[in-house]
This record gives structure tokens, sequence and C-alpha cells, in this order.
């Protein structure tokens, strides 16, 4: 099994760019889908694609909550998205939009608690 190619430079600034981008218009904009009134999104990371036609938009309700409907109600959003990223960004062509729920904060949770636990801390003493 081959190692996958790591990111390029040109790929994981395009996806910090658009992270921020993206982090900017939804702190800007009132999204109608009624799933995400009231709810404060966080946009951890974007991997974009080799040729930066596609991005995968890692993102979680701040606070906690369902990442998995958050991530369908942005899914739903993501014309609208897409459409005020151009308006923002200056790149050649727009990346589509694919959200995902991001589980690492969950993740952090759990190995956490592992640590927390007695037989654990006295190993680490």
């Amino acid at each position: 099994m081959s190692n996958p190619k790591p990111p390029s430079q040109r790929q994981l600034k395009a996806g910090e760019l658009i992270r921020r981008a993206l982090a900017d218009i939804l702190n800007k904009e009132t999204l109608r889908d009624p799933d995400l009134k009231g709810v404060s999104v966080t946009i951890s990371e974007v991997r974009a694609s080799p040729d930066l036609k596609h991005a995968l938009v890692f993102c979680a309700p701040l606070g906690g909550g369902n990442a998995e409907k958050t991530a369908e109600a942005l899914t739903r959003a993501g014309s609208f998205l897409r459409g005020r990223l151009g308006h923002e960004m200056e790149m050649k062509a727009t990346p589509r939009l694919k959200f995902v729920p991001d589980e690492s904060f969950d993740n952090a949770e759990e190995i956490q608690k592992l640590l927390d636990q007695p037989k654990v801390k006295q190993d680490l003493d």
C-alpha cells in the first residue's frame, strides 16, 4: 500500500484562504436554513484538491452539538456559499465545496477522558 502524496504548499495556502473566507462569510451572512438558525459554525480545516477545483470543508457547531446535522445544512447552502466565496476570493475558479463533520474535537475529548483515568495517570507520573 503506497502513501498518499502530501498536500503541496499551493493546496495548503488555498485551503487556509478558503477557510478564512468561509468563516468570514458565515460570520457576516444570515443563512435561511432552519438547522443553521442561531448556530455558530466552526470551520476547522479546508483541504483543497491538487487542481483547486474541489475543497473538503471540516465543520462543527461551536460549543458542540450535532456536527452531522450542521454539515448537511451547510451542504444545502453550498451553492450560496460558493457564490459568496467567488466574490471574496481572487481565484481562477471557485472550488466546489463538500462539507463534512469535524470529529477531531470529539476525538480530543475521548483522549482526555482516557488520560484522566486513575490507572493511566499513575503510569504518566
